[in-house]
């Protein structure tokens, strides 16, 4: 008898979405998608951009993504269904504005995958050069993409494994790298760096590409639909995951500047297996690659579940085709976007890491910007919320949060932004045809309904 999953309209009100996530699962979520060890991804990249300051990049970084976070948090309580950032903006600012801040951000979040199959590809042909970088890209894809249509809850078991190993990894690793910065003559101070690169610039330049490192508390707010109590676990959930982030990206960066001062690589891609060399010779090498890909994976099963439901949101208003919305009636998953996620998964093969990360970037900080608006628009504007604190809370914050977005969005490089800006523009040109010019609005979901649907009490 065929196995095969059949997809079912989601308006049907028998089938959507499972809510099985509490609190702990929707950290572990957040974890596995940003990956504690995704330090390491761009580590070489930023390292030498920056002359050696990854952790100051790391905590300009962090102090922009607190910020936002709290928009995000905020904007959840008010809108708890999935859609993210596109339904926030749709929301307060309109379907044209949330439409493009959905397109926005699938920009972002169909790139994140592409980088976390790439990572694996690069360190696993570094591990097996007899094996070519391209099938570990296709043997990954296929692995997620089944782990993605059986459904959330694969997923959330996946994730504590892998949240496991990378936590005895970064026990182990921090232990050493202390041992070994001990016998180091040259020291780097990770904060400063070696004096070969100067000026704020390429801080904050490293800092824009380090913002994909935090894409997991943007990711853990599509997970509403799938969450127990949305209204109450995902602004803790995103909160935790942002502030936990950020202390373990500024430790790693930091022990791994002072156990091994080099401030250029042979290949900044894979920088990360000097490091682990100086550190302690090729079995931590080889420790790292096992925990590394392990997390690529789980950030890889969170993401491609991340962007679907997007997609699914995007497809079940009409604003993407229709087909997009279908649910598999035996698992409940968005088959028909994790397989176009997967398909789209292998173009990871042909682009580089560095263009990669930066066009995710772009992407996420256009939305963070967006959400960060959305906040003083809904709070301030539409519910005149103007007391003293919440005008601390609803207005100074939020603007705060988008000022940071903005001044990290222009510091990426003329490559990405123009990527960023062509795939903006082909997506008002989309909206332009699917609005007949911009005479009528985009297609919009009826919210109430759809809260109602979902088991929600206003």
């Amino acid at each position: 008898m065929s196995t095969t999953p059949r997809p079912t309209p989601a308006s049907r009100q028998d089938v959507t979405l499972r809510r099985a996530l509490g609190l702990p699962s929707l950290v572990l979520f957040g974890l596995a998608y940003l990956v504690p060890l995704t330090v390491f991804t761009t580590y070489g990249i930023v390292t030498q951009e920056t002359g050696g300051r990854v952790a100051l990049a790391y905590c300009v970084t962090t102090f922009a993504m607190i910020f936002t976070a709290f928009s995000y948090a905020r904007m959840v309580r008010a809108f708890p269904v999935a859609g993210s950032a596109y339904t926030y903006s749709q929301r307060t600012f309109g379907s044209h504005a949330g439409f493009l801040t959905g397109w926005s951000l699938m920009l972002d979040y169909l790139f994140l995958p592409m980088i976390n199959y790439l990572v694996i590809g690069i360190y696993m042909e570094a591990q097996f050069p007899a094996v070519p970088l391209w099938v570990w890209v296709v043997l990954a894809i296929a692995l997620v993409t089944v782990l993605n249509v059986v459904g959330i809850t694969s997923i959330a078991r996946a994730s504590s494994i892998i949240i496991a190993v990378q936590a005895v990894f970064i026990v182990v690793f921090v232990a050493l790298a202390l041992r070994a910065a001990g016998g180091v003559e040259t020291v780097v101070n990770p904060f400063v760096g070696d004096g070969s690169v100067e000026g704020i610039g390429p801080v904050l330049a490293g800092a824009a590409i380090l913002c994909l490192s935090f894409l997991g508390f943007d990711a853990v707010s599509t997970m509403a639909e799938e969450a127990r109590d949305p209204r109450r676990d995902i602004p803790r959930a995103i909160l935790l995951v942002t502030v936990a982030g950020g202390v373990m990206f500024v430790l790693l960066s930091s022990v791994a500047q002072l156990a091994a001062p080099a401030t250029t690589f042979a290949d900044p891609d894979s920088a990360t297996l000097d490091v682990m060399a100086a550190v302690s010779g090729s079995w931590l090498g080889t420790f790292f690659t096992a925990a590394y890909v392990a997390g690529c994976i789980g950030s890889a099963l969170t993401s491609q579940a991340s962007v679907t439901r997007i997609m699914y949101v995007m497809g079940r208003d009409g604003v993407l085709p229709r087909p997009l919305a279908l649910l598999s009636r035996r698992w409940r998953t968005p088959v028909v976007a994790i397989v176009l996620v997967s398909v789209i998964s292998l173009l990871a093969t042909v682009i580089s890491l560095d263009l990669l990360a930066s066009v995710v970037s772009f992407g996420a900080l256009a939305a963070f910007s967006t959400v960060n608006l959305a906040v003083v628009k809904h709070y301030v504007v539409d519910e005149g919320r103007r007391a003293g604190a919440d005008l601390v809370r609803y207005l100074v914050m939020p603007l705060v949060g988008f000022a940071m977005s903005v001044w990290l969005w222009t510091s990426l490089s003329g490559q990405s932004l123009r990527l960023g800006l062509i795939w903006l523009a082909v997506g008002i040109a989309y909206l332009a045809w699917l609005t007949r010019g911009f005479r009528r609005p985009p297609p919009e979901m009826d919210f109430a309904e759809a809260d109602v649907e979902s088991g929600m009490a206003r």
